[in-house]
């Protein structure tokens, strides 16, 4: 199999406390692969969650790609992998601590995915970039629209955005703060797959981790005109089950 394209910042920041250790926005591998991308039509990326070392995000790139190959979506699909597998994740003990720290490595990508974004930008102005994130990599996503959403040269320049699993809040989509960051930033549409069923953002929620997760019931209040939801019933939280229901893309 082919080596799967990706945008990395794996340890710029501490699992334990989530303290910045590299100041470097990212880094591209293999960077001959991105130098390939340049002029074309569009570009997806794929941002993975919680508890996922790089082994882990490749593995999502790759179930993205496959399945998006299946709704007839050609385009590169490439991954931003970044230090979620903070310390302690798969102890319940530990969790509460180590989602917050993930929180707040996710929240300080934004910054550096949203860097990837403008350098991309600039010399292939023409490619739609849509991008495509699972549980804590809706944070990334959220962040990095609030990064972009900065400079007024931006707006429009996310052509889309696909959720699945999200653990940002409902209320996101219909806040003053971030709806119209949203509308400003994204081209076309932001998609929010959420499941009702999903056992982990519902621990999340009875556990008070995240108050009322937008990946479990989807938007409250009168979202945005360019937000849409979609009912699924993945089998479980896992990427794998959730790009399974997927079955329209872009």
């Amino acid at each position: 199999m082919k080596h799967i394209p990706r945008i990395s910042t794996r340890g710029y920041y501490d699992l334990k406390t989530g303290k910045t250790l590299k100041k470097n926005n990212y880094y591209l591998y293999p960077k001959k692969d991105f130098q390939k991308l340049i002029g074309s039509k569009e570009l997806t990326i794929m941002i993975h969650g919680l508890r996922n070392d790089n082994a882990g995000a490749i593995a999502k790139v790759r179930l993205a790609r496959n399945r998006l190959r299946k709704l007839n979506y050609y385009y590169p699909v490439v991954g931003f992998s970044y230090d979620s597998n903070t310390t302690g994740a798969h102890l319940i003990k530990h969790a509460k601590h180590a989602l917050r720290v993930g929180q707040i490595i996710a929240k300080k990508n934004g910054h550096n995915l949203g860097r990837f974004v403008e350098d991309f930008k600039k010399p292939s102005p023409q490619t739609k970039i849509r991008l495509m994130g699972h549980s804590l990599g809706s944070q990334v996503i959220l962040s990095t629209v609030e990064y972009l959403a900065k400079k007024k040269q931006n707006f429009g320049i996310l052509e889309s955005i696909y959720l699945f699993g999200a653990s940002i809040t409902e209320d996101v989509p219909s806040s003053k703060k971030y709806g119209k960051l949203l509308q400003n930033i994204v081209n076309k549409k932001i998609v929010n797959h959420y499941a009702p069923t999903d056992e982990v953002l519902r621990w999340a929620d009875d556990k008070k981790y995240v108050l009322g997760p937008l990946g479990l019931h989807g938007a409250i209040r009168k979202p945005i005109s360019k937000y849409h939801q979609k009912l699924v019933k993945p089998k479980n939280h896992r990427f794998a089950s959730y790009a399974t229901v997927l079955n329209t893309f872009p």
